[in-house]
């Protein structure tokens, strides 16, 4: 659709709550800017705006969209990955009410970026800077000490977090989902921390190659509604992890991937069934 045409049609859609432009692959700053520019006021009420692959949108043209979006909060830029913590600065410049914020795979966002949502989005409930490689302990760190709302938190395939920000995770007391995919730093004192966050149901373990049973049987006690359990990978942990999740998780638990943790004998599907009955899946690597 041209931006003319869309400009055309925004009236019609003054109530318009959500807008997925998601692999629009022809999309760029220009129809933005041209909105801007047209002075569009039919985005007011927008509260969900999805740019994933949206490869020709910079800066700019993030600049020009969220600026008509003032009660945006959900903003997904999946992937796009010319954006710069240039574009943080204009999203907590721009929309105020920011809850839910996908940053996956937008490699050039840095400290200087997470600092600015820290001090911007207390009120956060999810985050997603998958691979988001430029960050470190320090801007990780601030989101975690300012964001205490956290109820869904994506570090997959970031492998440079030392503990010491994993052990802050424990005071998230909302948090339900963590994907912690490759934290290869992650030691079993994080994850006694982790365990405190009661409220988990979804932790995903795969390749914390240091993590051994001490690390999950502290997870099977503090955290009893885990529904999925990924520990693919994990040549440390043995039965004795299992035993422990089938004491405290076997009534919640609904998929446990545990492929590759040699350590484990009892992996076979009926093994694994006897001991967590409510099992339907089985795997969540392929």
């Amino acid at each position: 659709m041209s931006c003319l045409r869309f400009a055309s049609l925004t009236p019609r859609y003054c109530h318009l709550k959500v807008i997925n432009l998601e692999f629009a692959q022809d999309i760029d700053d220009w129809h933005f800017v041209r909105l801007k520019e047209m002075g569009c006021t039919s985005l007011q009420e927008l509260e969900l705006l999805n740019l994933n692959a949206c490869q020709k949108v910079s800066d700019k043209g993030i600049e020009a969209i969220t600026s008509l979006c003032p009660n945006l909060q959900a903003l997904s830029i999946y992937w796009i990955v010319g954006l710069t913590d240039l574009t943080i600065t204009h999203i907590v410049k721009n929309c105020k009410h920011i809850v839910d914020l996908n940053l996956s795979g937008c490699k050039n966002i840095s400290d200087k970026g997470m600092q600015l949502v820290a001090d911007s989005y207390e009120g956060l409930k999810k985050l997603n800077i998958t691979r988001c490689i430029k960050l470190t302990d320090d801007g990780l760190q601030e989101v975690l000490q300012k964001c205490c709302s956290l109820e869904s938190l994506n570090l997959y395939a970031l492998s440079s977090f030392s503990d010491k920000v994993y052990k802050k995770m424990g005071f998230l007391t909302n948090l339900a989902f963590l994907d912690l995919c490759g934290a290869q730093n992650l030691t079993d004192d994080g994850l006694a921390c982790i365990s405190r966050c009661v409220g988990l149901t979804y932790l995903n373990l795969s390749w914390c190659v240091r993590v051994t049973d001490v690390g999950v049987v502290a997870i099977a006690q503090g955290c009893r509604s885990l529904q999925l359990l990924s520990l693919f990978g994990i040549v440390g942990v043995t039965d004795v992890c299992l035993e422990a999740l089938s004491k405290c998780c076997s009534r919640s638990l609904t998929t446990l991937d545990v492929n590759g943790c040699i350590g484990i004998k009892k992996r076979s599907r009926d093994d694994l069934i006897q001991m967590f009955p409510f099992l339907r899946c089985f795997k969540v690597h392929s």
